[in-house]
């Protein structure tokens, strides 16, 4: 048994590096040489992904397996997929809501200094204003969007994983 969750410790590690590296340079590949407009759109839909991750993430882990059941039996799209979300809900949870709802918080606030220095070249404003009003936006939407989330994932919990499941039953083998 311990050796299982050290296993999975390691696991998430490497995935949360991985998929940290290759977002990264993504972002920064894309926001190289791209407008500011571009560059707050970019933010906004990593802000959003963050927050859609930690939705999904906290539904699974208040989710109700029986109801899943339930459509497993029969036969309704996601049904299956759903028990499984329920059954690994602490490895959803760690995936969605830590790896990468956190990766894409870092992402938005590294995406911010983009945002900072284009408003600081184009205009004669304060750096120091500019950054923090940047950063509280950034970091006010992230955590005001993921405490609305939270509320939708625990009152919702079944919607969202039905949707959840039914996307990733398309993925699944029959």
């Amino acid at each position: 048994m311990k050796n299982s969750k050290y296993k999975w410790v390691i696991i998430v590690t490497i995935l949360a590096f991985i998929i940290s590296m290759i977002m990264s340079l993504t972002v920064t590949m894309i926001l190289k040489d791209v407008t500011l407009v571009i560059s707050i759109l970019i933010t906004l839909i990593f802000i959003l992904l963050g927050i859609i991750f930690d939705i999904i993430g906290v539904a699974v882990t208040t989710g109700d397996e029986v109801v899943f059941h339930s459509m497993s039996s029969r036969r309704v799209r996601g049904g299956r997929v759903g028990v499984n979300l329920i059954k690994n809900a602490s490895k959803v949870s760690s995936i969605c809501c830590d790896v990468i709802g956190d990766i894409c918080g870092i992402i938005s606030g590294s995406a911010g200094v983009t945002i900072i220095t284009l408003i600081i070249s184009k205009t004669n404003l304060n750096g120091l204003l500019v950054s923090l009003i940047v950063t509280s936006l950034i970091s006010s939407l992230t955590i005001g969007g993921k405490a609305l989330g939270k509320n939708i994932a625990i009152n919702k919990s079944t919607k969202v994983i039905t949707i959840v499941a039914k996307i990733l039953s398309i993925f699944s083998k029959k």
